[in-house]
């Protein structure tokens, strides 16, 4: 693909997503949540979090802090055959 096309590429908007983890809660526990509830996830504290890109998934990475805001290290990007 030459440059001129690849420009007109780049500049397209997409969703980018960093899951955390996940959980499985019957619907009665989802209604009785309110403030300062806690959700346990399926995920170690230790384990990558992931990055998707429309819904696919990207790359894995650690949570970092980033002048008071939370960013993403990305520590490995999946194999597209995946």
């Amino acid at each position: 693909m030459d440059s001129k096309k690849m420009d007109i590429v780049m500049d397209v908007k997409v969703s980018v997503t960093v899951q955390l983890g996940t959980a499985e809660l019957p619907m009665k526990e989802v209604v009785e949540l309110s403030p300062g509830a806690q959700i346990q996830l399926k995920q170690n504290a230790k384990d990558p979090v992931s990055l998707l890109v429309n819904g696919k998934l990207i790359a894995h990475g650690e949570v970092v802090v980033i002048d008071d805001r939370f960013g993403l290290k990305i520590t490995e990007i999946v194999d597209s055959a995946s």
